[in-house]
Protein backbone atom coordinates (compact mmCIF):
# COMPACT_ATOMS: atom_id res chain seq x y z
CA UNK A 1 0.00 0.00 0.00
CA UNK A 2 1.07 3.35 -0.97
CA UNK A 3 2.36 5.85 1.81
CA UNK A 4 1.57 8.94 -0.34
CA UNK A 5 -1.04 11.01 1.53
CA UNK A 6 -3.69 13.80 0.81
CA UNK A 7 -2.76 16.29 3.31
CA UNK A 8 -5.60 19.41 3.88
CA UNK A 9 -5.06 22.95 5.78
CA UNK A 10 -8.65 23.18 7.27
CA UNK A 11 -10.67 25.67 9.07
CA UNK A 12 -13.03 23.05 9.98
CA UNK A 13 -13.62 21.24 12.83
CA UNK A 14 -13.60 17.68 13.60
CA UNK A 15 -17.18 17.45 14.70
CA UNK A 16 -18.40 19.22 11.07
CA UNK A 17 -15.76 16.33 9.41
CA UNK A 18 -17.37 13.99 10.93
CA UNK A 19 -20.70 14.98 10.45
CA UNK A 20 -20.05 15.23 6.66
CA UNK A 21 -18.31 11.93 6.30
CA UNK A 22 -14.97 13.40 5.27
CA UNK A 23 -13.45 16.65 4.75
CA UNK A 24 -14.45 19.10 2.25
CA UNK A 25 -15.00 21.50 -0.68
CA UNK A 26 -11.17 20.71 -2.18
CA UNK A 27 -10.20 21.64 -5.28
CA UNK A 28 -8.25 18.29 -6.51
CA UNK A 29 -7.21 15.67 -9.07
CA UNK A 30 -9.94 13.40 -8.00
CA UNK A 31 -8.57 10.36 -9.90
CA UNK A 32 -5.24 10.71 -8.02
CA UNK A 33 -6.62 11.29 -4.86
CA UNK A 34 -8.76 8.47 -5.33
CA UNK A 35 -6.06 5.70 -4.99
CA UNK A 36 -4.66 7.41 -1.61
CA UNK A 37 -4.76 5.22 1.62
CA UNK A 38 -5.03 8.24 3.50
CA UNK A 39 -6.12 12.11 4.25
CA UNK A 40 -4.55 13.81 6.88
CA UNK A 41 -6.58 17.44 8.16
CA UNK A 42 -4.37 20.00 9.43
CA UNK A 43 -5.80 22.74 11.49
CA UNK A 44 -5.59 26.49 9.56
CA UNK A 45 -6.38 28.38 12.66
CA UNK A 46 -5.42 31.80 11.55
CA UNK A 47 -8.96 31.48 9.59
CA UNK A 48 -11.45 34.21 9.89
CA UNK A 49 -14.51 31.35 10.44
CA UNK A 50 -12.16 28.40 12.13
CA UNK A 51 -14.25 25.75 13.98
CA UNK A 52 -11.77 24.10 15.54
CA UNK A 53 -9.17 24.51 18.91
CA UNK A 54 -5.99 22.85 17.52
CA UNK A 55 -2.72 24.81 17.17
CA UNK A 56 -2.13 26.49 13.94
CA UNK A 57 -0.24 24.14 11.29
CA UNK A 58 -0.86 21.03 13.64
CA UNK A 59 -2.54 17.53 12.30
CA UNK A 60 -5.66 17.00 14.34
CA UNK A 61 -7.61 13.95 12.10
CA UNK A 62 -6.65 11.47 9.78
CA UNK A 63 -8.75 9.26 7.58
CA UNK A 64 -8.51 6.38 5.46
CA UNK A 65 -10.20 7.19 1.85
CA UNK A 66 -13.31 6.06 1.08
CA UNK A 67 -13.95 7.66 -1.95
CA UNK A 68 -13.69 10.99 -3.39
CA UNK A 69 -17.32 12.94 -4.32
CA UNK A 70 -18.60 15.82 -5.18
CA UNK A 71 -18.61 18.83 -2.22
CA UNK A 72 -22.36 18.99 -0.84
CA UNK A 73 -21.09 22.66 -0.21
CA UNK A 74 -19.23 24.47 -2.84
CA UNK A 75 -20.14 23.45 -6.53
CA UNK A 76 -17.17 22.10 -8.42
CA UNK A 77 -15.16 21.39 -5.39
CA UNK A 78 -14.45 17.77 -3.52
CA UNK A 79 -15.75 15.99 -0.45
CA UNK A 80 -13.03 13.19 0.45
CA UNK A 81 -15.09 10.91 1.81
CA UNK A 82 -13.48 8.71 4.75
CA UNK A 83 -14.70 4.90 6.10
CA UNK A 84 -12.24 5.27 9.31
CA UNK A 85 -11.23 8.21 11.12
CA UNK A 86 -7.92 8.21 14.05
CA UNK A 87 -7.97 11.69 15.92
CA UNK A 88 -4.00 12.48 16.14
CA UNK A 89 -2.25 15.47 17.63
CA UNK A 90 0.89 16.53 16.09
CA UNK A 91 2.26 19.80 16.12
CA UNK A 92 3.64 21.88 13.29
CA UNK A 93 2.96 19.79 10.21
CA UNK A 94 1.65 22.12 7.82
CA UNK A 95 4.72 23.73 6.67
CA UNK A 96 2.72 26.88 4.93
CA UNK A 97 2.74 25.40 1.86
CA UNK A 98 0.59 27.55 -0.72
CA UNK A 99 -2.01 25.32 -1.99
CA UNK A 100 -4.35 24.31 1.04
CA UNK A 101 -4.01 20.68 -0.82
CA UNK A 102 -0.86 18.71 -0.62
CA UNK A 103 0.15 15.13 -1.67
CA UNK A 104 2.75 13.84 0.26
CA UNK A 105 3.85 11.01 2.33
CA UNK A 106 3.18 10.03 5.76
CA UNK A 107 7.13 9.99 6.66
CA UNK A 108 7.41 13.65 5.60
CA UNK A 109 4.50 14.50 7.96
CA UNK A 110 6.12 12.01 10.94
CA UNK A 111 2.58 9.85 10.65
CA UNK A 112 2.73 6.17 11.56
CA UNK A 113 -0.51 4.23 11.04
CA UNK A 114 0.66 1.09 13.15
CA UNK A 115 0.16 3.34 15.81
CA UNK A 116 -2.86 5.10 15.40
CA UNK A 117 -6.05 4.06 16.68
CA UNK A 118 -8.99 3.69 14.01
CA UNK A 119 -12.85 4.20 14.63
CA UNK A 120 -15.28 3.51 11.92
CA UNK A 121 -16.90 6.76 10.35
CA UNK A 122 -20.40 7.53 12.00
CA UNK A 123 -23.16 8.17 9.59
CA UNK A 124 -22.92 11.67 7.60
CA UNK A 125 -25.80 14.08 9.48
CA UNK A 126 -28.51 14.64 6.46
CA UNK A 127 -28.37 18.45 7.21
CA UNK A 128 -24.84 18.55 7.56
CA UNK A 129 -23.75 20.85 4.96
CA UNK A 130 -23.85 24.28 6.24
CA UNK A 131 -24.82 28.11 4.52
CA UNK A 132 -23.14 28.29 1.42
CA UNK A 133 -22.82 32.29 1.81
CA UNK A 134 -19.79 31.74 4.44
CA UNK A 135 -18.22 29.72 2.15
CA UNK A 136 -18.40 31.50 -1.13
CA UNK A 137 -16.96 34.56 0.26
CA UNK A 138 -14.04 32.62 1.28
CA UNK A 139 -13.63 31.49 -2.27
CA UNK A 140 -14.59 35.01 -3.89
CA UNK A 141 -11.52 36.41 -1.57
CA UNK A 142 -9.31 33.82 -3.23
CA UNK A 143 -10.27 34.15 -6.08
CA UNK A 144 -9.38 37.80 -6.38
CA UNK A 145 -6.41 36.98 -4.88
CA UNK A 146 -5.14 34.46 -7.08
CA UNK A 147 -1.55 35.11 -8.24
CA UNK A 148 -0.10 32.78 -11.58
CA UNK A 149 1.80 30.41 -9.67
CA UNK A 150 -1.31 29.37 -7.78
CA UNK A 151 -3.59 29.24 -10.87
CA UNK A 152 -1.21 26.69 -12.46
CA UNK A 153 -0.78 24.78 -9.32
CA UNK A 154 -4.39 24.60 -9.07
CA UNK A 155 -5.22 23.62 -12.97
CA UNK A 156 -2.41 21.49 -12.91
CA UNK A 157 -3.86 19.63 -9.88
CA UNK A 158 -7.15 19.43 -11.79
CA UNK A 159 -5.93 18.00 -14.79
CA UNK A 160 -2.97 15.88 -13.07
CA UNK A 161 0.26 17.01 -15.06
CA UNK A 162 2.77 19.38 -13.86
CA UNK A 163 2.51 23.10 -13.31
CA UNK A 164 5.20 23.79 -15.77
CA UNK A 165 2.68 22.33 -18.48
CA UNK A 166 0.31 25.25 -17.54
CA UNK A 167 0.21 28.24 -19.76
CA UNK A 168 -1.58 31.32 -18.48
CA UNK A 169 -2.01 34.56 -21.13
CA UNK A 170 -3.30 37.25 -19.43
CA UNK A 171 -4.90 39.90 -22.28
CA UNK A 172 -5.42 43.47 -21.03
Amino acid sequence: MSNEVIAVFTFKSREHILSVGGTCSWALNRAHARQLPYAVCTRNAHHAHVEGHEPHSSAFLIGRVKDIVPSPEVPGRWLITFSEYAEIDLPNVWKGWRNPVRYTTLEELGIDPATLDFKPMPSPAPEAAPAQDAEDEVVEEEVFKLTIAQAKLGLANAFGVSPDAIDITIRG
